[in-house]
């Protein structure tokens, strides 16, 4: 894991939300439908702690963790800034795959929006969802985020000289039967697992949860480029623009071209 430490302690993923709304726009608009209306909330994978905060905001006593320093480290800037460090429960270092010190059955609900597309092998992957299924309560939900193995395949054959070794209708391949990916130009983005849509909510409920939702975080938004959506600003329906995109979310054909997705289950 020490390259996706690397890559994420000079990522600037707080920023990366904030340029690319619509991801999180959607995410939160599913977690407020589902989240129960207070309680305890674990936020695994919480990078600098967007989701943290807002949940914080919300009233829910959150617990942060992620596996890169830094990022805890702005999580606890970003607390005491917007006046919330009362509202976060603890700041952790930790790996998924192995939450050391959190205790059995304490959440009421649970996020996991990275870790998994992180981790190649499966049985690593499997000790992340074990992990999360052991500190969530009974019945308790689950949010986690997976990364479309079809949106990727489109992403590729779209921009082969971007996202090298996928340069090559061989490595394509290669890439569509193992779901692995490990760019070749230094620097870029980490080595990375890519589901089919239809694996997730197996591999999800073999682990003991029962499925509530899988939406696109992304919608068809990322198909719409800055021209296109800047037409809809300029009609001053930009705000509907960002309605559709998120009802269309839970459709599930569009799944596929969703960059990220978003599991919702419950523990049972």
């Amino acid at each position: 894991m020490n390259d996706v430490i690397a890559y994420y302690s000079s990522f600037d993923e707080w920023g990366r939300l904030d340029r690319e709304p619509l991801e999180f726009l959607i995410n939160w608009h599913y977690m407020k439908k589902y989240l129960p209306k207070s309680g305890d909330v674990l936020d695994n994978g919480a990078g600098p702690g967007k989701y943290a905060m807002e949940l914080a905001r919300e009233g829910y006593h959150v617990t942060l963790a992620d596996i890169t320093p830094r990022f805890v480290e702005m999580a606890k800037e970003k607390a005491g800034e917007l006046g919330l460090t009362h509202k976060l429960a603890g700041f952790h270092v930790l790996n998924a795959t192995a939450l050391t010190g959190i205790a059995s059955d304490r959440y009421d609900a649970s996020l996991m929006l990275g870790p998994l597309y992180h981790l190649q092998k499966e049985d690593e992957r499997e000790a992340a969802v074990n992990e999360l299924w052991r500190v969530t309560k009974k019945n308790g939900i689950v949010f986690v985020a997976f990364q479309s193995r079809m949106r990727m395949l489109l992403t590729s054959l779209l921009y082969p000289q971007a996202w090298k070794p996928h340069d090559n209708m061989a490595s394509i391949h290669s890439f569509m039967d193992e779901g692995i990916f490990n760019h070749h130009d230094r620097g870029r983005f980490t080595g990375a697992y890519y589901y089919n849509v239809e694996e997730i909510k197996p591999f999800m409920e073999k682990s003991g949860f029962e499925t509530v939702d899988l939406i696109g975080s992304s919608s068809i938004g990322a198909l719409v480029n800055n021209e296109q959506k800047q037409y809809w600003k300029e009609r001053g329906e930009h705000r509907e623009l960002i309605d559709l995109l998120v009802k269309t979310a839970e459709d599930p054909s569009v799944l596929g071209v969703s960059s990220h997705l978003l599991y919702i289950g419950r523990k049972k």
